[in-house]
């Protein structure tokens, strides 16, 4: 009788050994000068410029992709699903003001296939490119009849360097400041379990589906990669009073705003200053969810909001433009209790 070994109980450690030769090339290109160890280590080296900072404080924040997952499943496709996951590690440890520096993410799969682990690992890379942070490891764990065939489960670990004296944690929000909204690129990687409810199980939907009012596939809208806001706080941090930042994620506007404000300060948000993207109203309409139950699910076409002084949100706006982003004046701050309100406003900017 043939002995039992590790690879045919279902670890194949051959494939593993050569989905780390695949990466590395990628991997490297997001190396910081600070980054001192390559992919390969027990542990990942990073060296801290202590003299760029004079009281440097770490930020870190850990996050996945939700059933977003699912959609990269069912489309085949795998080299975006990355950008999501470090997107939403990064969005988060930038609402301090933030600095990303490097990330790590978990890969864990039933049965390791390194060409598509190595797709994976493109949108991770790409991410990592956009946050002008450092990819140094991560774990690659294969369990075999843990999982589906096919599928996998991603999370994400970011940490980031802000200088204590300047930490944004909403404590001078004041009555009177403005919301500036970012827009988002869509569902970003939030309520994906009610959009594919609706799509999917109540209206039977393939991801194949051509969408007119979409302008491409059901799939391709459902796999449009998180935002990432790097850029945008990078723009703004010496020349704007940032008040706070918000990530909307899960609990949209209503359940994420609020969690920066001082006592007795409510917001004052306008529905109809900005446009909000066709697969909203799409997944509304054909599920008929009550409007309160999006609004506190999605993002509803903004992925982030800056908060400001009144009298510098024009400036701030105007250099968002500059940078590439789409910015709108979303709402103000206004006393009473700690709680979003909305009202009805026309589409400006």
């Amino acid at each position: 009788m043939e002995g039992i070994t590790y690879k045919t109980s279902g670890v194949d450690i051959d494939e593993g050994d050569r989905f780390v030769s695949l990466i590395k090339p990628l991997v490297r290109q997001t190396f910081r000068n600070e980054v001192l160890t390559d992919i390969g280590s027990f542990n990942a080296l990073f060296s801290l410029d202590v003299k760029k900072y004079r009281d440097p404080v770490l930020v870190s924040g850990t996050d996945g992709v939700g059933t977003k997952l699912n959609i990269a499943f069912m489309t085949g496709v795998h080299n975006t699903i990355g950008i999501d996951l470090v997107a939403m590690c990064v969005n988060d440890i930038l609402t301090s003001g933030a600095e990303p520096l490097f990330f790590l993410d978990y890969f864990a799969t039933g049965r390791f296939d390194p060409e598509k682990a190595s797709k994976v690992i493109e949108g991770i890379v790409e991410g990592c490119k956009q946050a002008g942070c450092s990819l140094v490891g991560g774990e690659t764990a294969e369990m075999p009849g843990f999982y589906k065939d096919g599928e996998y489960d991603l999370s994400g670990f970011a940490v980031g360097v802000a200088e204590r004296g300047r930490i944004i944690e909403g404590s001078g929000i004041r009555e009177g400041d403005i919301l500036i909204g970012l827009s988002s690129s869509g569902l970003h990687s939030n309520g994906y379990s009610l959009a594919r409810k609706v799509l999917f199980e109540h209206r039977k939907m393939d991801v194949s589906d051509y969408i007119p009012e979409l302008g491409m596939t059901l799939g391709q809208e459902l796999l449009r990669p998180t935002t990432i806001y790097v850029r945008a706080f990078n723009a703004l941090k010496d020349i704007i009073d940032i008040k706070g930042m918000v990530h909307i994620t899960g609990g949209g506007i209503s359940g994420n705003l609020p969690r920066i404000f001082p006592d007795n300060i409510c917001a004052v948000v306008r529905k109809g200053s900005w446009p909000v993207p066709v697969i909203f109203r799409l997944v509304e309409e054909m599920g008929h969810v009550p409007e309160h139950d999006m609004w506190r699910t999605f993002n509803m076409g903004i992925g982030y909001v800056i908060i400001v002084p009144e009298g510098q949100s024009g400036d701030a706006i105007s250099i968002l433009k500059r940078s590439g982003f789409d910015p709108y004046i979303i709402g103000n701050l206004s006393k009473g209790e700690k709680e979003v309100r909305y009202e009805h406003a026309q589409a400006s900017l």
